[in-house]
């Protein structure tokens, strides 16, 4: 399926965030499962997983902190996105550290956590509304993940979209600006593209 076709990336948006709200449920044992199975022999040693505070509808992979406790990373939006100074970062967190909301409000760790270098990451997992078969992201809008990764090093950390399988088409509108990701997470488990 194509999702081009004319339709502008916020129709998309609100497309599939019902969409995949319908799928989530169902879709959440199947997705969590496979994480648990593959994303753990894909950390080098000593090297962090970057994961994400879930927001409502998005799949939920925070039980993965029994499989690797101290090795996660939350992101955070470090002021308000109207600041032009705000970034998105990767923070370690531990499960019982505490979490406050960012500059989006979403929960993630604070400040005094600090701040991780891409080179402590092994691995990204990204929350999609959708994905294409190229690696194109349809997320919520703010461009986040798209400015970190055009760091080159940041591009040298793999990140794939968690999303199920429903919410993958075949191609997505794509921006100059859009980072492709090297894949997807969905009930099928671990997809990587080929680059």
């Amino acid at each position: 399926m194509s999702a081009s076709g004319g339709a502008t990336k916020a129709s998309l948006r609100r497309h599939f965030r019902a969409l995949r709200q319908g799928l989530v449920e169902r879709a959440q044992p199947a997705i969590e499962a496979q994480a648990q199975k593959q994303v753990t022999d894909l950390l080098a040693d000593g090297r962090l997983l970057g994961l994400y505070c879930p927001l409502p509808g998005e799949i939920n992979l925070l039980s993965l902190q029994n499989l690797l406790p101290g090795r996660l990373a939350l992101p955070a939006i470090t002021a308000d996105p109207r600041d032009p100074s705000a970034r998105l970062v990767y923070r370690p967190w531990r499960a019982g550290d505490p979490l406050g909301p960012d500059g989006c409000g979403i929960p993630a760790p604070l400040a005094g956590a600090g701040e991780l270098p891409a080179q402590a990451l092994g691995l990204l997992l990204v929350p999609a509304l959708a994905c294409d078969a190229s690696g194109i992201r349809l997320g919520y809008g703010g461009g986040w993940y798209d400015r970190l990764r055009a760091d080159p090093a940041w591009a040298q950390v793999p990140a794939v979209a968690v999303l199920p399988r429903g919410c993958r088409v075949e191609r997505l509108p794509r921006d100059p600006w859009d980072v492709p990701l090297q894949g997807w997470l969905d009930e099928d488990g671990l997809a990587w593209l080929d680059w």
